[in-house]
């Protein structure tokens, strides 16, 4: 008679929960559902986990409701105008970290640390410091970014380009340009956005023009990424989450003043951040004041290292630690 209550008792208990998990993935709340769709198909390798439980047409409904229109327009390079002396007086805490430094600073570490999320704001000073360079062993599996940076002597550096991997050849996503000549035209971009990178006069330029055209216009260093955050101080359109999920992440940005921001947030349970999406990264960006910004890979290959060491905590799905990527933005 014990063992039959007992048996009651396990069995009541599963459906119970059952119940509370059907409720959740399919009742008439739907913040869980445009979470996980958005999130799994946000993945690389992963998209299939929204099928597992959805069906297509509950996946198109979360995707018309999380979407993010980018602004429809390039760069005006013509609007950033270099001077970011110090200030006697902010306009808020978010402008005082970034100005108030040591008079010889060349960049200035920013912990972020939200309610959901936290990670690493740099804000780099001197824009003429910034390069893209690509893994020397891009054809043999890509590097860690802490093993890439002390090569390059780099003294910060942050992941960029998504990628695909063929026979162990990892191939960015789109377009890479290095010194003002393309280096690579590879996987297809999914993402948004179009080349992010910067001039010959060390502004941020985001721009869907060819690779050509944006040479001839004074690209210096580029790569293929998105969506486009924030262009000429006009932020993307967001409804919902923005179509992205929550997740690690990396964004690149530059300030009215020719301050650059690099930002990576660490995800799946970092130091007890959940990631962040594109809604709330856009509204970080806009807090810091930037006037251009874009978002870079994220996921696993979210990556900050300063002077060679490892400054976040980079996660991916199954594993823990850096991932091999095929190159990066340094400072030098």
């Amino acid at each position: 008679m014990k063992n039959l209550n007992k048996l009651t008792i396990v069995t009541i208990c599963l459906d119970i929960c059952l119940i509370i998990f059907l409720f959740v993935v399919y009742g008439p709340i739907s913040s869980f559902r445009n979470w996980f769709i958005t999130t799994a198909l946000a993945t690389g390798n992963h998209k299939y986990f929204a099928n597992v439980l959805y069906s297509d047409n509950s996946i198109i409904k979360a995707l018309q409701d999380n979407l993010l229109v980018e602004v429809n327009e390039g760069t005006d390079a013509s609007e950033i105008i270099f001077d970011n002396s110090p200030k006697e007086n902010y306009d808020s805490i978010y402008e005082q970290q970034i100005l108030e430094r040591d008079e010889d600073a060349l960049y200035k570490l920013i912990e972020i640390d939200e309610k959901d999320y936290n990670g690493y704001l740099v804000a780099i000073y001197d824009a003429s410091r910034i390069d893209l360079v690509s893994s020397s062993r891009i054809n043999y599996g890509g590097q860690l970014l802490s093993t890439l940076s002390k090569e390059q002597e780099a003294i910060v550096a942050i992941n960029a380009s998504g990628f695909s991997i063929k026979n162990k050849v990892l191939i960015p996503t789109g377009t890479v340009i290095q010194n003002g000549k393309v280096v690579s035209v590879g996987a297809p971009n999914y993402h948004g956005g179009g080349l992010i990178g910067f001039n010959n006069d060390n502004v941020l330029v985001l721009t869907t023009d060819s690779a050509e055209t944006a040479i001839k216009n004074g690209m210096r260093d580029a790569m293929t990424f998105g969506p486009f955050l924030i262009v000429n101080g006009k932020s993307a359109q967001v409804s919902g989450n923005g179509g992205w999920g929550y997740a690690n992440r990396t964004g690149i940005a530059q300030r009215k003043d020719g301050i650059v921001l690099f930002l990576v947030i660490d995800g799946r349970g970092a130091n007890g951040s959940n990631g962040i999406s594109i809604a709330d990264m856009i509204l970080l960006f806009e807090k810091y004041g930037a006037y251009n910004a874009a978002n870079l890979d994220g996921g696993g290959s979210s990556t900050l290292t300063i002077n060679g060491e490892l400054i976040n905590d980079p996660r991916g799905f199954g594993y823990t630690g850096e991932r091999y990527l095929p190159n990066a933005w340094i400072v030098k």
